[in-house]
Protein backbone atom coordinates (compact mmCIF):
# COMPACT_ATOMS: atom_id res chain seq x y z
CA UNK A 1 0.00 0.00 0.00
CA UNK A 2 1.50 3.13 -0.89
CA UNK A 3 1.50 6.59 0.97
CA UNK A 4 -1.41 7.62 -1.21
CA UNK A 5 -3.37 4.55 -0.62
CA UNK A 6 -2.95 4.51 3.53
CA UNK A 7 -3.09 8.34 3.73
CA UNK A 8 -7.02 7.51 1.94
CA UNK A 9 -7.88 4.40 4.07
CA UNK A 10 -6.92 6.66 7.37
CA UNK A 11 -9.79 8.82 6.59
CA UNK A 12 -13.45 8.53 7.22
CA UNK A 13 -16.43 8.99 9.17
CA UNK A 14 -16.57 7.40 12.67
CA UNK A 15 -20.25 5.88 13.19
CA UNK A 16 -19.91 5.98 17.04
CA UNK A 17 -19.45 1.84 17.23
CA UNK A 18 -15.94 1.94 16.18
CA UNK A 19 -16.61 1.00 12.57
CA UNK A 20 -15.47 3.62 10.01
CA UNK A 21 -16.83 4.29 6.73
CA UNK A 22 -15.52 6.21 4.11
CA UNK A 23 -15.97 9.49 3.03
CA UNK A 24 -17.64 9.84 -0.19
CA UNK A 25 -15.12 12.42 -1.70
CA UNK A 26 -11.99 10.00 -0.40
CA UNK A 27 -13.63 7.20 -2.29
CA UNK A 28 -14.29 9.17 -5.27
CA UNK A 29 -10.82 10.75 -5.23
CA UNK A 30 -9.40 7.48 -4.81
CA UNK A 31 -11.16 5.97 -7.99
CA UNK A 32 -10.31 9.22 -10.08
CA UNK A 33 -6.67 8.53 -9.17
CA UNK A 34 -6.67 5.03 -9.93
CA UNK A 35 -8.68 5.69 -13.68
CA UNK A 36 -6.14 8.20 -14.45
CA UNK A 37 -3.48 6.08 -13.56
CA UNK A 38 -4.82 3.61 -15.80
CA UNK A 39 -5.66 6.04 -18.81
CA UNK A 40 -1.49 7.29 -18.30
CA UNK A 41 -0.40 3.77 -18.56
CA UNK A 42 -2.28 2.66 -21.67
CA UNK A 43 -1.38 5.93 -23.34
CA UNK A 44 2.35 4.87 -22.59
CA UNK A 45 1.61 1.86 -24.11
CA UNK A 46 0.61 3.18 -26.94
CA UNK A 47 3.42 5.32 -27.59
CA UNK A 48 6.27 2.73 -26.78
CA UNK A 49 4.40 1.19 -29.21
CA UNK A 50 4.19 4.04 -31.94
CA UNK A 51 8.27 3.99 -31.11
CA UNK A 52 8.56 0.18 -31.71
CA UNK A 53 6.63 0.73 -35.01
CA UNK A 54 8.81 3.51 -36.19
CA UNK A 55 11.81 1.30 -35.36
CA UNK A 56 10.26 -1.17 -37.42
CA UNK A 57 9.78 1.27 -40.33
CA UNK A 58 13.23 1.87 -39.98
CA UNK A 59 15.12 -1.41 -40.58
CA UNK A 60 12.36 -1.93 -42.89
CA UNK A 61 13.52 0.75 -44.89
CA UNK A 62 17.31 -0.32 -44.35
CA UNK A 63 16.49 -3.46 -45.67
CA UNK A 64 14.62 -2.50 -48.61
CA UNK A 65 17.45 0.07 -49.62
CA UNK A 66 19.67 -2.97 -49.61
CA UNK A 67 17.83 -5.43 -51.06
CA UNK A 68 19.48 -8.92 -52.55
CA UNK A 69 18.03 -12.34 -52.83
CA UNK A 70 19.17 -13.21 -49.26
CA UNK A 71 17.74 -10.80 -47.78
CA UNK A 72 14.28 -11.42 -48.47
CA UNK A 73 13.80 -13.79 -45.57
CA UNK A 74 14.52 -10.73 -43.34
CA UNK A 75 12.48 -8.50 -45.11
CA UNK A 76 9.27 -11.09 -44.88
CA UNK A 77 10.07 -11.19 -40.84
CA UNK A 78 10.42 -7.56 -40.29
CA UNK A 79 6.99 -7.12 -42.57
CA UNK A 80 5.53 -9.75 -40.45
CA UNK A 81 6.85 -8.10 -36.96
CA UNK A 82 5.84 -4.72 -38.20
CA UNK A 83 1.78 -6.32 -39.23
CA UNK A 84 2.19 -7.85 -35.69
CA UNK A 85 3.00 -4.27 -34.40
CA UNK A 86 0.47 -2.51 -36.02
CA UNK A 87 -2.48 -4.97 -34.64
CA UNK A 88 -1.11 -4.70 -31.53
CA UNK A 89 -0.92 -0.79 -31.62
CA UNK A 90 -4.61 -0.86 -32.25
CA UNK A 91 -5.76 -3.26 -29.90
CA UNK A 92 -4.07 -0.70 -27.24
CA UNK A 93 -5.52 2.42 -29.02
CA UNK A 94 -8.61 1.13 -28.10
CA UNK A 95 -8.51 1.41 -24.63
CA UNK A 96 -7.17 4.94 -24.54
CA UNK A 97 -9.74 7.52 -24.95
CA UNK A 98 -7.91 10.68 -26.69
CA UNK A 99 -9.92 13.32 -28.73
CA UNK A 100 -7.78 15.48 -30.48
CA UNK A 101 -9.55 18.59 -32.24
CA UNK A 102 -10.00 18.66 -35.98
CA UNK A 103 -8.24 22.11 -36.27
CA UNK A 104 -5.24 20.60 -34.79
CA UNK A 105 -5.42 18.13 -37.06
CA UNK A 106 -5.84 20.46 -40.15
CA UNK A 107 -2.99 22.57 -38.86
CA UNK A 108 -0.80 19.42 -39.06
CA UNK A 109 -2.13 18.38 -42.75
CA UNK A 110 -1.07 21.72 -43.50
CA UNK A 111 2.41 21.34 -42.30
CA UNK A 112 1.82 24.09 -39.50
CA UNK A 113 2.82 23.45 -36.00
CA UNK A 114 -0.15 22.52 -33.55
CA UNK A 115 0.92 24.63 -30.67
CA UNK A 116 -0.96 27.25 -33.14
CA UNK A 117 -4.35 25.97 -32.49
CA UNK A 118 -3.39 26.50 -28.61
CA UNK A 119 -2.09 29.71 -29.49
CA UNK A 120 -5.12 30.75 -31.40
CA UNK A 121 -7.62 28.98 -28.51
CA UNK A 122 -5.83 31.01 -25.86
CA UNK A 123 -5.95 34.24 -27.58
CA UNK A 124 -9.96 33.97 -28.09
CA UNK A 125 -10.48 33.15 -24.74
CA UNK A 126 -8.49 36.23 -23.84
CA UNK A 127 -10.63 38.28 -26.06
CA UNK A 128 -14.09 36.79 -24.80
CA UNK A 129 -12.35 37.32 -21.05
CA UNK A 130 -11.73 41.26 -21.72
CA UNK A 131 -15.18 41.67 -23.57
CA UNK A 132 -17.06 40.15 -20.58
CA UNK A 133 -14.78 42.37 -18.04
CA UNK A 134 -15.98 45.54 -20.16
CA UNK A 135 -19.63 44.30 -20.18
CA UNK A 136 -19.29 43.84 -16.22
CA UNK A 137 -17.40 47.47 -16.10
CA UNK A 138 -20.32 48.47 -17.73
CA UNK A 139 -22.70 47.02 -15.13
CA UNK A 140 -21.12 48.39 -12.58
CA UNK A 141 -21.08 51.83 -13.67
CA UNK A 142 -24.86 51.69 -14.58
CA UNK A 143 -25.87 50.80 -10.92
CA UNK A 144 -23.53 53.19 -9.75
CA UNK A 145 -25.17 56.04 -11.80
CA UNK A 146 -28.50 54.55 -10.65
CA UNK A 147 -27.83 54.51 -6.89
CA UNK A 148 -26.25 58.17 -7.29
CA UNK A 149 -29.87 58.85 -9.62
CA UNK A 150 -32.25 56.99 -6.79
CA UNK A 151 -30.37 58.78 -3.82
CA UNK A 152 -30.99 62.23 -5.10
CA UNK A 153 -34.55 61.40 -5.49
CA UNK A 154 -35.40 59.08 -3.08
CA UNK A 155 -32.72 59.34 -0.15
CA UNK A 156 -34.86 57.38 2.63
CA UNK A 157 -35.23 54.45 0.31
CA UNK A 158 -31.84 54.41 -0.94
CA UNK A 159 -30.44 54.74 3.02
CA UNK A 160 -32.51 51.27 3.98
CA UNK A 161 -31.13 49.70 0.52
CA UNK A 162 -27.55 49.84 2.15
CA UNK A 163 -27.93 48.67 5.52
CA UNK A 164 -30.46 45.95 3.82
CA UNK A 165 -27.18 45.47 1.34
CA UNK A 166 -24.69 45.72 4.28
CA UNK A 167 -26.32 43.17 6.75
CA UNK A 168 -26.79 40.81 3.65
CA UNK A 169 -23.03 41.18 2.74
CA UNK A 170 -21.67 40.54 6.37
CA UNK A 171 -24.26 37.31 6.95
CA UNK A 172 -22.49 36.04 3.68
CA UNK A 173 -19.06 36.59 4.81
CA UNK A 174 -20.11 34.70 8.10
CA UNK A 175 -20.98 31.54 6.55
CA UNK A 176 -18.13 31.75 4.39
CA UNK A 177 -15.63 31.95 7.13
CA UNK A 178 -17.45 29.49 9.17
CA UNK A 179 -17.35 27.44 5.36
CA UNK A 180 -13.49 28.05 4.94
CA UNK A 181 -12.90 26.51 8.83
CA UNK A 182 -14.51 23.69 8.34
CA UNK A 183 -12.52 22.84 5.06
CA UNK A 184 -9.57 21.08 4.56
CA UNK A 185 -6.59 21.51 2.70
CA UNK A 186 -7.55 19.02 -0.21
CA UNK A 187 -11.34 20.80 -0.05
CA UNK A 188 -12.99 17.72 2.16
CA UNK A 189 -15.72 19.34 4.57
CA UNK A 190 -15.11 18.22 8.42
CA UNK A 191 -17.26 15.92 9.75
CA UNK A 192 -18.02 16.21 13.80
CA UNK A 193 -17.75 13.05 15.47
CA UNK A 194 -21.32 12.60 17.39
CA UNK A 195 -20.97 10.75 20.73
Amino acid sequence: MDSSQSAAAGTGVNSGNGVMFPQANDTAAAATTAVAEEAKQNLNQVINSIQKTLGLIHQLNLTVSTFNAASQLPLLHRLNSLVSELDNMVKLSEKCNIQVPMEVLNLIDDGKNPDEFTKDVINSCIAKNQITKGKTDAFKGLRKHLLEELEMTFPDEVESYREIRAASAAEFKRQAQAQAQSMMPNGDVKVKNEV
